[in-house]
């Protein structure tokens, strides 16, 4: 951090601000934080590992907001959140052992599959509906999110999000909010894991946290008041964002194929 001029540290904490409002309504702020830290000059692993660290302030910052206006039942959520925690662990332990490659090529259909749900599927209410699933039959679901959050990440608080709508269901608030829970678990899982690494810049990652906290709590107070008239076209864009995102870095796995297959 002490490398970084002040006003450089002032933008990372403005986008940590932005990051966290996004986040805490439809996940996705580390379209917004990652690059920051990449343009700012710090190694990828640091910039993951200290993203990691800052966005964990946000979405306890949402979770806590979601609690308080009494969004989230947490009677519901120990196996689930049991089954994040180990998920998240296991994820992480084989991001140093696996290859990620198959991962980049399939995110991008899974991301725009879930902006087409959202766009496309009849109107979400905010009033819950039929459970297709008990708490704990739903807690293996949620290992299955952590797993990929420990692994990868992105799309995480999407993925929550849809799970609790379509298999536990509920309204799009009260799934946006329990959503934030168990990604603060997994959250805090990953970054235990980049801590013992050693990568995460620690005062530069606390900075970024108070912007973070900020915008968590503005987004989540914005997505209670104008529910899914927020959330729904929020979760569209920035799944096609992350999308986009993916896409553009000329080492993508899956434009890297397309672009071999059309010069044939």
């Amino acid at each position: 951090m002490a490398d970084l001029a002040p006003h450089v540290i002032a933008l990372l904490v403005l986008a940590a601000f932005a990051a966290g409002f996004v986040d805490s309504i439809a996940g996705g702020g580390g379209l917004i934080a990652v690059p920051a830290l990449l343009a700012a000059g710090i190694n990828p692993v640091a910039a993951l590992a200290t993203n990691k660290v800052q966005g964990s302030f946000g979405t306890a910052s949402a979770t806590y907001t979601y609690w308080r206006a009494g969004l989230i039942d947490f009677r519901h959520l120990k196996g689930p959140l049991i089954l994040t925690l180990l998920g998240a662990a296991i994820g992480a332990w084989l991001l140093t052992r696996v290859d990620t490659h198959w991962l980049m090529v399939l995110l991008p259909f899974l991301l725009v599959a879930i902006a087409v749900y959202f766009l496309l599927a009849p109107k979400t209410t905010e009033v819950d509906s039929h459970a297709r699933l008990k708490p704990m039959a739903y807690a293996f679901v949620a290992g299955g999110i952590g797993l990929y959050d420990g692994f990868f990440g992105p799309g995480t608080g999407s993925f929550f999000a849809l799970s609790f709508i379509m298999l536990m269901g509920m309204g799009l608030t009260k799934a946006t909010a329990h959503a934030k829970a168990l990604n603060l678990m997994s959250n805090i899982v990953s970054v235990a894991v980049f801590a013992t690494s050693g990568h995460v810049l620690w005062l530069l990652g606390l900075a970024m946290a108070v912007g973070q906290f900020i915008g968590g709590r503005l987004g989540s107070k914005m997505a209670m008041r104008f529910g899914g008239g927020l959330i729904r076209p929020l979760l569209v864009v920035v799944s096609l964002g992350m999308t986009i995102k993916l896409l553009a870095d000329p080492a993508n796995p899956l434009r890297l194929l397309v672009e071999t297959w059309l010069v044939r």
